[in-house]
């Protein structure tokens, strides 16, 4: 009973540092970290952020990693990703957590890279990798909400004659206004709608392929590992990068960040809400669709879904499961672009003066208007930016929310080098830290071997 008020005292403090606007390094926060990444959110808000960004349509490029792995590495391999996932978001969030304790809260993950390892690793590490792979994913987002939307229109309009680019543009446009949102726990509606929406597609995912596995037009069911053993060692590192990439998040602090002080077990119970969603979507649509296809698994399940222009599932379905990608792809986009927005918030406007004076409001607006044309005019021009996604996942995701975390937790608690937890940790840095190397490898020789077909704006 008596540590009762000791406890209650301590979660006051750091509440009233965090209103104060205290930081890690004992500075006073920058415009970017208190007007983008407000403490203000509940656990339920952290759960809809972390589901956002982890489940998205990239999950949809699972049967195609099976196709590479077989049944059993690809199950392992899920399996895998979701522990040890689920792992390392739990070491971040406890160190998060213990330096909160220490009255030096982190907001983000560079603050965390300089607070633990040193200024260099912030600098020039983990803020680099951090901004390629967050931008990347708002590229990628952009482009296949144009592929979506132009798939809809096919649909609707068989033999449409409308580019690629035309439909990249006009969800461009969509990103601009769902951008100027001001602050990341802003977006917790819209990441509520996003959780039912992944839900919703990956459902269809499932239905359709169970409806196409057990059709006349299904192609005979062929589980076998195809190509030269060269050819088969490359796909299998590759395919470890699209899981790790359908896994990756890249964001645990500015998510932790926007949960309201004290933070405790707060970020604990939005990761068993996300990972409920992420093992009831990941793992039905990886089973489901690489049954109903098999090795020929291509890039996207939903391309299976069309053969020749022509939808071999029911018409209606692919269009609401289409539909569906679509509208998560804006929340997934948006969320990605935060790190963004946080770093732009920072250079351009002035904590001094209120979030919504003008002095801010219209560089905000300039400044997330030119990021998003930008991440739009590269998904428009190179349509072929899922094989250098590839590359960024493997190159960022895999040390990011593999590797890295299991740094932090050792040098921040210092585990006994006789217990398991040290060694567990440094058998994950390690292994992750080899297999990023070898992926990222893999994804450079897939791009070029398929350099011969790019070409700028094409209508793929």
């Amino acid at each position: 009973m008596g540590m009762e008020p000791v406890a209650a005292s301590r979660e006051d403090e750091e509440a009233k540092k965090m209103e104060a606007g205290g930081d890690t390094v004992g500075q006073k926060l920058d415009a970017g970290a208190l007007f983008v990444l407000q403490s203000k959110g509940s656990w339920l808000h952290c759960g809809y952020h972390l589901t956002t960004s982890i489940v998205a349509p990239p999950l949809l490029s699972l049967p195609f990693a099976f196709a590479a792995l077989g049944w059993t590495a690809g199950i392992t391999c899920l399996v895998i990703g979701a522990a040890v996932t689920f792992y390392s978001y739990n070491l971040i969030s406890r160190v998060l957590e213990h330096h909160a304790q220490q009255g030096r809260r982190q907001l983000r993950f560079r603050d965390m890279a300089t607070d633990i390892l040193g200024p260099g690793w912030g600098k020039y590490y983990i803020g680099p990798i951090q901004f390629l792979v967050c931008f990347g994913a708002v590229i990628a987002c952009t482009l296949l909400a144009g592929q979506s939307m132009k798939a809809i229109y096919l649909l609707a309009n068989p033999g449409g004659t409308i580019k690629l680019y035309v439909f990249v543009a006009i969800f461009g446009v969509f990103m601009m206004i769902l951008a100027q949102l001001p602050s990341f726990h802003s977006l917790r509606h819209v990441n509520l709608i996003s959780l039912l929406l992944c839900l919703a597609y990956s459902f269809c995912a499932v239905a359709g392929s169970i409806y196409l596995g057990n059709s006349d037009k299904a192609l005979p069911k062929d589980y076998s590992v195809t190509g030269d053993a060269q050819n088969r060692v490359f796909g299998v590192f590759n395919a470890i990068a699209i899981i790790a990439t359908t896994f990756g998040n890249g964001i645990i602090p500015e998510i932790q960040a926007t949960v309201a002080a004290p933070v405790t077990g707060k970020m604990f119970r939005g990761l068993c809400l996300c990972y409920a969603v992420v093992v009831t979507t990941f793992f039905s649509v990886a089973i489901s669709g690489y049954w109903a296809v098999g090795n020929q698994a291509q890039g996207t399940l939903l391309s299976n879904f069309m053969v020749d222009g022509a939808a071999v599932i029911p018409e209606w379905l692919l269009l609401i499961t289409q539909l569906f990608t679509l509208l998560q792809l804006s929340a997934v986009g948006v969320v990605y672009l935060q790190p963004t927005n946080e770093v732009l918030e920072g250079l351009c406007s002035d904590a001094k003066q209120g979030q919504y004076a003008a002095r801010n409001v219209a560089p905000r607006l300039a400044s997330r208007t030119a990021a998003v044309a930008l991440a739009t005019t590269v998904a428009a021009m190179v349509p072929f930016f899922g094989d250098m996604n590839s590359l960024i996942g493997a190159f960022g995701f895999l040390p990011l929310d593999f590797a890295v975390p299991a740094v932090f937790y050792n040098a921040t608690f210092k585990p006994s080098k006789k217990g398991v937890v040290f060694w567990l940790n440094t058998a994950i840095a390690v292994v992750f830290s080899a297999l990023a190397v070898i992926a990222s490898v893999a994804a450079v020789r897939q791009i070029a071997l398929d350099a011969k077909t790019y070409k700028l704006f094409a209508n793929v």
